[in-house]
């Protein structure tokens, strides 16, 4: 058994799946950091505002009933009936609690490093703890300035929590937004790429092909011309008994002659000014010429001939390309079938279709994808350099060429000209 050959490693897929998962990571990191500095800010803020309502309130106690009914019950009591309010402590000058909405507490000291900061600064002082998720707990350590006391508020920030949960729609749909183009630009960034790196794959593979063309010519041309020539004096011997292995030779020595000015052409570049092209008559020659083929081959000609503007081409290019298509429709037809023609003017786009279609076999995807290989063939004997050509002749003068093909269906070459300016 022949070692298995390892799947093509998908570049563009994985960069994609990591990239889509890096930006989800860090936007995902960015929302919950965006949450917990929002949710800090506003516990600050709401401490602030809690301390001077309670200063004032406060002092309103104070000039009412003195300064001892400004730590009684019904002051502190209301305070802890707030929402989102969980405990409220008064802590006397030797930070021991006098009052507390848990009475368990009265009596007990704490120490507490932000309570002495309070203390000791005279500023309120605000204090956050995240627990799972958006569970978030407040501490505002308040101090009573009038009366050397501190107030120590336990609080969840219901409504922060409620906001910051109504607007994380709006924050995933930023963040997607945000993340997006980003996402987009990488991918096209690495499509480019890729399609730089297929370009120099394919003009490193054709300088090898220029330089074994130009090694193949040299080596092959004379020789082959001194066998045809040997081959054709000896058809000149009546009643020779190996006349039809000779003309065998001829045959064969003239086959290798076309896969030598094949590659020869395919590795050049391509000569020859554009010109306006009448693809209609052109077309009518290269049927012309195939004719015996494709009686031969009982392939019947759909070709409804049509008046259609000129085209940028060059006239020898574009038959070589025509020659391709055409040969290529007839081989995939070897039990016979229908050859379809058809043109298509596009004057708002002027652009020009030519179509060639056969009632072949059709072909594979995975063939689809090698058509424009340089030396990729299915063909027994063929070099694999057709359709590689008429695509250079085709981008050559402005145009394209699609391929559209099923299976056990048949093939469309679609051939796409620039129409010509008219004079």
């Amino acid at each position: 058994m022949g070692a298995e050959i390892p799947e093509r490693f998908n570049l563009s897929g994985w960069f994609s799946l990591a990239g889509l998962a890096a930006i989800a990571a860090v936007a995902i990191s960015l929302a919950i950091f965006a949450g917990r500095c929002l949710l800090i800010e506003d516990a600050r803020r709401d401490g602030l505002l809690m301390a001077q309502a309670i200063r004032s309130v406060a002092a309103l106690e104070q000039r009412r009933v003195g300064a001892e009914g400004a730590a009684s019950a019904g002051f502190l009591e209301p305070l802890a009936g707030l929402p989102g309010v969980q405990r409220v402590s008064l802590y006397g000058p030797e930070r021991i609690v006098r009052w507390s909405s848990e009475p368990r507490l009265v009596g007990s000291g704490a120490a507490d490093p932000d309570l002495e900061e309070a203390f000791e600064g005279g500023e309120t002082i605000t204090t956050g703890r995240f627990g799972t998720g958006l569970l978030f707990r407040v501490v505002h350590y308040i101090p009573l300035k009038d009366e050397a006391s501190l107030l120590e508020v336990r609080k969840a920030p219901i409504d922060s929590i409620a906001r910051l949960r109504e607007s994380h729609l709006g924050s995933w749909l930023a963040m997607v937004l945000g993340g997006l183009p980003i996402q987009l630009g990488l991918f096209w960034m690495l499509r480019r790429l890729a399609g730089r790196r297929s370009r120099a794959d394919a003009g490193e593979a054709m300088a090898a092909l220029g330089e074994m063309s130009a090694a193949v010519a040299h080596s092959l041309r004379n020789p082959l011309a001194a066998i045809r020539s040997s081959a054709e004096l000896a058809l000149d011997v009546e009643d020779s008994p190996a006349r039809r292995n000779i003309e065998d030779i001829v045959g064969q020595v003239d086959r290798l002659s076309k896969y030598v000015n094949e590659l020869l052409i395919v590795s050049r570049p391509l000569c020859g000014e554009r010109e306006a092209v009448d693809p209609v008559a052109l077309l009518d020659d290269v049927l012309q010429a195939f004719e015996r083929q494709l009686r031969a081959a009982d392939i019947r000609v759909d070709w409804p001939a049509q008046a259609v503007p000129a085209v940028l081409s060059h006239r020898l290019l574009l038959v070589q390309a025509l020659n391709s298509v055409i040969a290529n429709a007839i081989e995939a037809m070897p039990r016979g079938g229908s050859l379809r023609i058809r043109v298509a003017v596009d004057a708002l786009e002027r652009r020009l279709r030519l179509t060639v279609g056969d009632s072949g076999d059709g072909m594979t995807p995975e063939q689809m994808a090698m058509a424009f290989k340089a030396f990729h063939t299915t063909k027994r004997g063929g070099l694999g350099v057709g359709l590689v050509l008429v695509k250079r002749i085709m981008e050559r003068f402005g145009g394209a060429i699609r391929l559209d093909s099923r299976e056990r269906q048949g093939t469309d070459v679609c051939l796409v000209f620039r129409i010509a300016e008219e004079r």
